[in-house]
């Protein structure tokens, strides 16, 4: 069974699993690692993109959920199985280091783990803002 973690793209190393794109685009910078697998199904939508955080939220959470919990874990594995490694690195773009910093990434963390029980570690550091890897 894989396991999934979460990071940005600029902190990635392959030491730490199999890439994974859930952002609507790709860098556009030449990354020091391939870039082979995505899940555009857990990339935000424009329709939300520049939405304040709760709408945000509430949107991208209701995204996740009309796909489901199953629909995702099958791409997870097929993603596993392809790359040889059980370690699923889900990336975008932002850096949580700063303070208050928000993303997509973390708020599939949490949703993964509301419905699987399975935790979800944010391989990055961490600013003020947040606790245990939960936006307050």
């Amino acid at each position: 069974m894989f396991e999934l973690f979460t990071h940005r793209y600029q902190g990635f190393e392959p030491s730490m699993g199999v890439p994974v794109r859930i952002t609507l685009g790709a860098p556009r910078w030449t990354l020091p690692y391939a870039l082979e697998h995505q899940v555009r199904e857990a990339a935000p939508s424009r329709d939300y993109f520049g939405a304040a955080r709760p709408a945000y939220e509430m949107a991208y959470v209701s995204q996740l959920d009309r796909r489901g919990v199953d629909f995702f874990a099958l791409r997870f594995q097929e993603i596993a199985v392809a790359a040889g490694d059980l370690r699923l690195v889900l990336l975008c773009f932002e850096d949580l280091a700063k303070p208050y910093q928000w993303c997509h990434r973390r708020m599939f963390a949490a949703w993964w783990q509301e419905k699987t029980g399975a935790k979800v570690r944010e391989l990055g550091p961490l600013g003020p803002g947040y606790e245990q890897g939960t936006l307050l």
